[in-house]
């Protein structure tokens, strides 16, 4: 006899807006941060980003990133799978910051650790890694929020996310 059981869907959410990152590095970002338990990954078009998506090969990109989400999530016998989302531009980025419940940049400038933020029990955790050049001083401007450290170490773009997100589950008992 099977049993089924159902789980509930994690709250509170954590989304990983993601830059877009050279080789096969941004696949490894979404692999790495589905398996910490990432709920939400959204493509950055950061002004540093060396790779560009052209609109002709966005889709092929996009589905790269939700079949490293799909195995990771096989991987990690996860219940809930993350979504990948459409390209975003900074001013999507920003409104999807100002909206969360609690708004996270990363950056090496970042004087608040995130090791000491409060959590919110609902509601999105918004997570934001740059590319390998870092975000711009206008980037940061337009999100509006401080930005955090993970700690005294910088980390690629590959492997900021899957940091984060596995820092911020364990806080919240994952």
């Amino acid at each position: 006899m099977t049993e089924v059981v159902a789980i509930p869907a994690p709250a509170p959410r954590i989304v990983l807006v993601q830059a877009l990152l050279k080789g096969d590095r941004s696949e490894l970002a979404v692999e790495l941060a589905t398996e910490a338990g990432v709920d939400e990954v959204v493509p950055w078009a950061a002004q540093r980003c060396v790779v560009r998506w052209t609109p002709e090969r966005a889709a092929k990109h996009l589905d790269r990133w939700r079949a490293a989400a799909v195995a990771a999530s096989k991987q990690s016998r996860r219940a809930w799978w993350p979504t990948v989302c459409p390209l975003a531009s900074t001013a999507e980025v920003s409104a999807r910051l100002a909206a969360a419940q609690l708004p996270v940049v990363l950056h090496e400038a970042g004087t608040g650790s995130l090791s000491s933020v409060v959590l919110p029990e609902s509601g999105e955790i918004v997570l934001v890694v740059g590319p390998e050049g870092g975000i711009t001083d206008t980037e940061l401007a337009a999100f509006g929020t401080p930005p955090y450290r993970l700690g005294s170490n910088v980390f690629r773009g590959s492997s900021a996310g899957a940091f984060a997100t596995a820092a911020l589950s364990t806080k919240i008992g994952r």
